[in-house]
């Protein structure tokens, strides 16, 4: 299958992280599962035969369902949204939300490509409130949405907590994991993920679902922050390493550098 270039732009997003990793052979497993999906950009890479893609962001994955299965009409709204692409005509498609699947997920399509730096971001009622980027291009040239949608053929999209993904891998599968990056100590413990807050006590709970997963003999990959917090509780049972932006792998009292993040592995090769 032809490379497939991811078609959202997620703050997070690990498609710099890609070229970094010695990747997996995804051929030696049964299913590959990422439970915090955002972009999916190590699953367009992986191009996986069996996955199941989940997330909380219910708009999110009603997006990548709709892909899958309407590529066609996804194309032709975004066509629209391209000619009538304005200052105006953004606030005016950010205030309306469409009745109908495909027209909601094109204008999540259009907002992100078109939003600030396509930051996903929800007010208390559950409004994206994200202001009109520099961005102009709706129709980017790697799109390709037939060839997205056979990607995601295969792919089981599920709206539901990290947990219950995790809870569905078997020995042999591959879970990768990059979830929202608390540490212990901001904001107290927690930042906003979605319409959610995600707490140290979901980091720990993350933990706890990769380690039995582990027992169980899945393999797993997580990215998350380079913080001595998130390195402690990793400490057992896991191999921990500092991976920096210039493809450096090391030790993890190295993790100082802003462009620094934890890679976390177990049964891993």
């Amino acid at each position: 299958m032809k490379k497939i270039v991811p078609f959202l732009k997620w703050a997070g997003g690990k498609r710099w992280l890609i070229p970094n990793i010695g990747l997996p052979n995804i051929g030696q497993h049964k299913k590959y599962i990422e439970p915090f999906l955002g972009s999916g950009a190590l699953f367009f890479s992986l191009l996986p035969k069996v996955s199941i893609l989940s997330d909380k962001n219910k708009d999110l994955v009603e997006t990548y369902e709709v892909v899958k299965e309407e590529p066609g009409k996804i194309a032709s709204r975004l066509n629209r949204h391209q000619k009538l692409h304005s200052h105006e005509y953004f606030y005016q498609v950010r205030k309306e939300i469409p009745k109908n699947r495909v027209d909601r997920a094109a204008r999540f399509i259009y907002l992100n490509r078109t939003c600030w730096n396509g930051l996903y971001r929800v007010n208390m009622r559950g409004e994206f409130n994200v202001p009109i980027g520099t961005k102009t291009s709706v129709n980017l040239d790697t799109d390709d949405w037939h060839a997205v949608a056979s990607s995601l053929s295969c792919a089981q999209i599920l709206g539901q907590d990290f947990q219950e993904s995790i809870e569905m891998a078997e020995k042999g599968d591959l879970i990768f994991a990059d979830p929202p990056y608390t540490v212990k100590h901001n904001n107290n413990g927690f930042i906003k993920y979605n319409e959610s807050m995600f707490s140290w006590q979901d980091q720990i709970r993350l933990r706890d679902c990769l380690k039995m997963a582990a027992k169980r003999g899945v393999i797993v990959m997580l990215t998350n922050a380079a913080h001595d917090s998130i390195a402690e509780i990793y400490r057992e049972g896991f191999d921990v390493s500092v991976l920096e932006r210039a493809s450096v792998l090391s030790g993890v009292a190295a993790a100082r550098g802003r462009y620094q993040e934890l890679f976390i592995t177990a049964n891993y090769e």
